[in-house]
C-alpha cells in the first residue's frame, strides 16, 4: 500500500510514520518543514521525505508521481494561542490547504483521512453524531476543513473518513503545548504558567496510541465520510495534570497562575463508537518526561528568550 503522510515531521504525524514502520510499511513523507515540523521528528524511521506545501497545487505532481493510494493529512497549523494572533495562517493552512488536498483526492481517487480534533465540539461532550461548536479561530478553521470533507464526499464521492483525537502527548511534541512546557521549564527551573483558575478539563490521549489506532482504522473504514472520535478517556484539569506531573518527575512542579486567553474553553470530551486500549495518563506522562529528560539536543534549540519569560506563555 503507497501512502503518503502529509506533516510526517510534525508531532502526531512522525508518531504515525513510527507506527506504519512497525507494520513493515514505508511512507512518503511530505512536509513544509514550519516551525513544529523538524526532519529531527523522523529519526531513525524508514521512509521517503519530500519537502512541500499542503497549498501547492505541486502536491499534484507529488501524489500523481508517486502512485499514493491513501493519504492521511496531519499538516496543520495546530496552537490556539497562535490562532488568536494569527488567525489567517490558520485559515490558509487548515482550510485552504485541505481543500487542495480533497481536490487531489478528487483528481486521482485515492483514499483520504483527514485529521481534526475534538476542539470542533466547543465545550460539549460530543459523539460523532454532534453539531459541531468551535469557539476559536483554531477549532473554527479545522471545523471548516471538516465541512469541506463531509462536502467532497457528497457532491465528488471522495473517499474520505474524519479523524478526531482528543488532546494528545508524548515525545517530540513542540514546547509551546502544555506539557513539554511543563517539562522542559520545571527541568529548568522556571515555573510553568498556568491560564485563569487551571480547572480547564481536557481529555488526555498519549500520541503512541492515536497512531495506532489511526492505522488499525485504514482496514475497518467505509470511506463514506465516517467520523471517528479517538478519545483518551482521561479527562484531568490542568492542576490535576500539573500534579501527576510532579509525581513522575519527583520534583515540584512550581506553577503561576497567568491571565486566561480569551475564548477560553472551559473542557473538552468526546464520547466514541470505537473499542480500543489506551496507555494511563500517569505511565504516558513517565514515558514523555524521560524521553525529554534524555533528548535535550531535540529540545534545547527551540529555546528562546520568548520561553524563559514566566508571566505569559507564547504569543507567537
Amino acid at each position: 500500500m503507497k501512502i503518503a503522510v502529509l506533516g510526517g515531521a510534525g508531532f502526531i504525524g512522525s508518531a504515525f510514520v513510527r507506527e506504519l514502520n512497525k507494520r513493515g510499511i514505508r511512507p512518503i513523507v511530505i512536509d513544509l518543514l514550519t516551525y513544529a515540523g523538524r526532519v529531527e521528528n523522523l529519526k531513525d524511521t524508514d521512509h521517503e521525505f519530500v519537502k512541500a506545501d499542503i497549498r501547492d497545487q505541486k502536491l499534484h505532481d507529488i501524489l500523481r508521481e508517486h502512485k499514493v493510494e491513501v493519504v492521511i493529512n496531519f499538516a496543520a497549523e495546530s496552537h490556539v494561542d497562535r490562532s488568536i494572533y494569527k488567525p489567517q495562517d490558520f485559515v490558509t493552512t487548515n482550510v485552504l490547504g485541505t481543500i487542495n488536498v480533497l481536490e487531489a483526492a478528487r483528481r486521482f481517487n485515492f483514499n483520504y483521512v483527514h485529521i481534526s480534533t475534538d476542539e470542533v465540539y466547543g465545550e460539549e461532550c460530543g459523539d460523532e453524531s454532534s453539531p459541531l461548536n468551535p469557539s476559536s479561530p483554531y477549532s473554527a478553521s479545522k471545523a471548516s476543513a471538516d465541512l469541506f470533507v463531509k462536502a467532497y464526499v457528497r457532491t465528488y464521492d471522495v473517499k474520505a473518513i474524519i479523524v478526531r483525537p482528543s488532546n494528545n502527548f508524548g515525545p517530540r511534541q513542540f514546547p509551546e503545548k502544555f506539557v513539554p512546557k511543563a517539562i522542559i521549564r520545571t527541568l529548568l527551573g522556571l515555573h510553568v504558567p498556568i491560564y485563569g483558575d487551571g480547572k480547564q478539563e481536557r481529555d488526555w490521549i498519549f500520541v503512541e496510541d492515536t497512531a495506532r489506532i489511526i492505522a488499525d482504522l485504514l482496514d475497518r473504514a467505509e470511506w463514506r465520510g465516517e467520523i471517528y472520535n479517538i478519545t483518551g478517556k482521561q479527562r484531568f484539569t490542568n492542576l490535576e495534570l500539573v500534579k501527576l506531573l510532579s509525581e513522575v518527575m519527583g520534583k515540584e512542579v512550581r506553577i503561576k497562575f497567568v491571565a486566561d486567553r480569551p475564548g477560553h474553553d472551559r473542557r473538552y470530551c468526546m464520547n466514541t463508537s470505537l473499542s480500543y486500549q489506551v496507555t494511563p495518563l500517569k505511565d504516558g506522562l513517565r514515558k514523555t518526561y524521560e524521553w525529554y529528560l534524555e533528548n535535550e539536543w531535540w529540545w534545547r534549540p527551540l529555546i528562546n528568550d520568548k520561553f524563559f519569560k514566566e508571566d505569559e506563555p507564547w504569543k507567537s
